[in-house]
């Protein structure tokens, strides 16, 4: 299992999770190429550990692991592992 990032993080993009993920598996990170043009961060599923600290730490809710997320955000299970394909 892995978490998930979704809707509420496209134009947001607070970055919080990126400063408590143990392992940084969250890109593009504020100071990496490409965040400017990112429309939302992404998780790598290869590299995540399920620790949830980075859903405990978004102030949008836009984070939810991949067993729970909403029927409606399905989409972005696909999306984050595509991000990293």
């Amino acid at each position: 299992m892995t978490y998930v990032i979704t809707e509420s993080c496209i134009g947001t993009k607070d970055a919080s999770c990126t400063e408590v993920c143990p392992v940084d598996c969250i890109h593009p990170t504020p100071d990496e190429d490409g965040y400017d043009q990112a429309d939302q961060l992404y998780i790598d599923p290869e590299e995540c550990i399920d620790c949830d600290a980075c859903a405990e730490s978004c102030p949008v809710d836009a984070i939810f692991s991949e067993d729970q997320v909403p029927d409606d955000l399905q989409s972005y299970i696909q999306k984050n592992a595509a991000h990293y394909a």
